[in-house]
């Protein structure tokens, strides 16, 4: 994992060309542009707003955002979706109304007693429940999911990771403890979490069986799935081969579905909570044999995100975990960015560009 270096004379000079490059009316004003979600609904809810720029308090950093993400968990905070996520998120309307978790950046300005970064450090990270990464200007404590950006990928590369790659992580090691051998099948293997999960999985040893339609087959094919199947034409529940780890990426199977094609102590894993998947992992909880598990990744204690983390930017540096883009939109854009998410044609990762 990339450590931060001691400070050098350049440091001020570095802070004075970022200005430079992100224009001189934007550097001194003491506001900036973020995409605004006003109440929950469709992608024409979205608007930008130019709201104060914030200044860091002690123990916080600042971060000039260069690309943020845009993923389906965006945008089913943007609709308030499943319904019963909104006791996190707002019941009436979104508690925090810019959007966005994932971000890659340059620390412009650092608060009181901060040592992690320096100002000029390119870095990554993810704000979860404090969202606010769709935006031009991002204030948040040092202490958060941070890390110095890989010199092996581009800033629009680093700011998906924690929402696609981290999450593939978690699902795959932690819930479904996968292991060299193992027989996987990823559902919506083309997206940003699916991408991910494709190359991480045979990172670890398994056998990979991607699931997306068959214009995206080759290049899944390129980042390491064994077999490839076109959901379109065809129905994997109805398989005479069986997996040990069925991680449905995008949600549109189910545990009741998939239940004939799991070993007899596989796991039925997918990041999108619903009530169905939460009475599954209830009903199969103290069972010994198949089983249906859901984790709110973002949810998990800092340094536990942090360590693995660490186990990620291990394989990008081995040149086993790259991430996967389709398109860039500019911030003013973001309607048209969740549309497009939302439209299940994305190949990979899709970002803003304030």
């Amino acid at each position: 994992m990339n450590t931060a270096t001691p400070p050098t004379k350049p440091a001020t000079s570095l802070k004075a060309a970022s200005h430079s490059a992100h224009e001189g009316k934007t550097a001194q004003s003491t506001e900036m542009k973020a995409l605004f979600c006003p109440r929950y609904g469709s992608p024409d809810v979205l608007e930008v707003r130019h709201l104060p720029k914030q200044t860091p308090k002690a123990g916080q950093i600042q971060v000039r955002i260069t690309a943020s993400a845009v993923s389906q968990a965006d945008t089913m905070m943007r609709a308030g979706t499943p319904f019963f996520a909104r006791l996190m998120i707002g019941l009436t309307r979104p508690k925090h109304p810019v959007l966005g978790t994932g971000f890659a950046g340059v620390v412009e300005a650092i608060g009181e007693g901060c040592e992690r970064f320096k100002v000029g450090d390119k870095i990554y990270g993810e704000t979860a429940l404090d969202f606010g990464a769709n935006a031009e200007y991002l204030c948040l404590d040092e202490s958060s999911l941070l890390s110095h950006q890989p010199e092996q990928l581009s800033d629009a590369q680093c700011a998906p990771l924690c929402d696609g790659a981290l999450t593939a992580w978690n699902f795959l090691h932690r819930l479904g403890e996968i292991k060299a051998g193992d027989k996987v099948l990823i559902n919506g293997a083309s997206g940003s979490v699916g991408s991910a999960a494709v190359q991480i999985a045979k990172a670890a040893g398994a056998e990979v069986t991607a699931l997306c339609s068959k214009p995206n087959h080759d290049w899944v094919a390129e980042i390491g799935a064994d077999h490839l199947v076109d959901y379109r034409n065809s129905d994997i529940t109805k398989s005479d081969q069986e997996y040990d780890i069925i991680f449905d990426c995008v949600g549109k199977l189910s545990f009741g579905r998939c239940k004939k094609i799991l070993t007899p102590e596989g796991y039925y894993l997918s990041p999108v909570l619903t009530l169905q998947l939460l009475i599954n992992m209830l009903a199969t909880k103290c069972s010994k044999g198949k089983k249906a598990l859901f984790s709110a990744t973002g949810l998990l204690p800092v340094p536990q995100l942090q360590g693995y983390l660490e186990q990620l930017e291990i394989l990008i540096t081995n040149g086993q975990l790259t991430t996967a883009m389709d398109r860039e939109f500019a911030l003013e854009e973001g309607a048209e960015a969740h549309r497009y998410v939302e439209s299940m044609r994305k190949k990979g990762s899709i970002v803003l560009r304030p």
